[in-house]
């Protein structure tokens, strides 16, 4: 259980560093007088687009064998990068 944290700790983590969440966050806190608001607010859409996420997969793999999921996951973030490279998106 600790390495499923650990693991998921360490890959959200990474995933989030310079992201445009990230770099919004960052610019809303340099608009407010205090950060605690900014942080509170940036701290509970992770909690819950986590428990979202959380939820879907659970949901889906009664139904859906996970190496499928697996696949799709994949192939929709290289259409993203490539409608991103391509200015699309």
């Amino acid at each position: 259980m600790l390495k499923t944290i650990i693991t998921t700790f360490l890959i959200v983590f990474v995933a989030e560093l310079g992201d445009k969440t990230q770099l919004q966050t960052m610019l809303l806190a340099t608009q407010s007088k205090s950060i605690w608001p900014v942080f509170i607010g940036a701290s509970l859409a992770l909690i819950l687009s986590s428990i979202i996420g959380v939820l879907a997969g659970t949901f889906l793999t009664k139904y859906i064998p996970p190496s499928y999921l697996q696949n799709a996951a994949g192939v929709v973030f290289i259409v993203i990068g490539i409608l991103t490279l391509s200015g699309k998106f």
